[in-house]
């Protein structure tokens, strides 16, 4: 009989540690960030690209018409690493970039309405994902990671 538990322990223990890189924060965050986003979309396969740009896809939902360049800002990209986003979003007809009213020259991006049905269904999956990535963290616990993130965010932006 195959046991499941000392199966996962046992690939814990094959993998390699980064050794002085392990005490981190920088290499925690971008190794759980890569582990947490590969999980997700290894689980999300029916969405096109949209699980891999749902953080993006939130904003745009919380900030409709938006012009490309503050999107580029919220996200920590270039703009022209955005544009190649928006292109592969806009050809799944998730988004749209449209002229900016008091702006011709500026174009903001808005969902689709598949695109809002699209980021309603992944919001729902993501939650579920964060329940499995969190378990066994206490709600204080996470609530005071995500307070810490955030000061992180904000002394990287400044």
């Amino acid at each position: 009989m195959h046991d499941d538990n000392s199966s996962s322990k046992n690939e814990q223990e094959s993998v390699l540690r980064g050794g002085e890189m392990e005490a981190s924060v920088g290499y925690r965050l971008r190794l759980a960030q890569i582990l947490a986003y590969r999980n997700f979309e290894e689980k999300i396969t029916d969405h096109g690209v949209a699980p891999r740009y749902l953080g993006l896809l939130g904003i745009v939902s919380a900030n409709p018409g938006q012009p490309q360049n503050k999107l580029a800002d919220a996200i920590g990209l270039q703009k022209s690493s955005l544009v190649t986003i928006l292109d592969r979003l806009e050809k799944e007809r998730i988004l749209e970039r449209r002229a900016i009213p008091q702006d011709r020259r500026a174009r903001g991006v808005w969902l689709t309405p598949r695109g809002e049905k699209v980021v309603t269904e992944l919001a729902v999956r993501a939650a579920d994902h964060e329940e499995r990535m969190a378990k066994g963290i206490p709600a204080e616990d996470r609530e005071r990671l995500i307070e810490m993130l955030g000061h992180i965010i904000d002394n990287l932006r400044s």
